[in-house]
């Protein structure tokens, strides 16, 4: 059994894998995550020990604290992701190969593994990353930009008047709320079909993978060719963890 943990910027997320598919997965806040009583171990709720443990964290030292707290009681030794030249055939071509997120590394592998052609990456949350996956397998670089929430908050903290409260999305806004709301997804959707256009010219017909808290949302405003997925991190961790048992043995 594979314990596959994504920390991100606002939720940590875990799911337990069998080596063939996800037998639970389940996610809480940040804030929840670092309320957890020491007696009520998040990870020892529906699982013995596992075998592998792997983590992508995102979210900073505090949370890797937690992590270390919280897998300690296991007898695994933690994997903690951390961004490489090549896996799971997948280059990475950024400039310095370990500065890219884990989580971007993680949702890539899987988007291999999905589709065998070019993939376009997104994943929609606290932050929005939008990478280009070529058909051979190479990594040629990415975006990262706020996500909604993020936009709606900056708006209000930076502005003397704008409202925080979430709005609709419409055609034509005719109040502040909506105006807001409307143009942050308008940017969200912007954003990926922009760098989606550019990539098309690199690569014949690529699909748009789509996951996050986010995503949802997002993947339905789009126009070109998507698909959403519901745990592309979590599902690139347990195929790397694979990876790694069958490298190991």
């Amino acid at each position: 059994m594979i314990l596959a943990i994504d920390a991100g910027n606002s939720r940590v997320k875990w799911g337990w894998h069998d080596g063939r598919e996800w037998t639970s997965v389940a996610s809480v806040s940040l804030i929840e995550f670092a309320a957890s009583s020491d007696h009520v171990n998040p990870f020892s709720v529906t699982h013995a020990d596992p075998e592998r443990i792997i983590i992508s964290n995102v979210a900073g030292e505090g949370a890797h604290h937690l992590l270390v707290n919280w897998t300690s009681i296991f007898d695994a030794e933690p994997l903690w992701l951390r961004a490489e030249a090549e896996r799971c055939s997948v280059r990475n071509h950024y400039e310095r190969p370990e500065q890219l997120g884990p989580d971007r590394w993680a949702a890539l592998i899987a988007a291999r593994a999905l589709h065998a052609g070019p993939c376009l990456v997104v994943n929609s949350g606290t932050a929005t990353t939008v990478d280009m996956l070529s058909a051979d397998g190479s990594f040629l670089g990415g975006c990262i930009l706020p996500g909604v929430e993020l936009m709606r908050f900056v708006l209000h903290e930076h502005t003397g008047r704008l409202p925080i409260s979430e709005g609709a999305h419409r055609d034509a806004p005719r109040n502040t709320l909506d105006a807001i709301e409307s143009g942050c997804r308008h940017a969200q959707a912007g954003a990926v079909e922009r760098v989606y256009r550019v990539f098309r010219d690199l690569e014949l017909n690529p699909l748009c993978l789509v996951s996050g808290g986010a995503g949802r949302v997002l993947v339905d405003q789009l126009a070109m060719p998507r698909r959403y997925v519901e745990n592309l991190v979590l599902d690139g961790l347990a195929r790397i963890a694979l990876s790694a048992a069958k490298a190991a043995r």
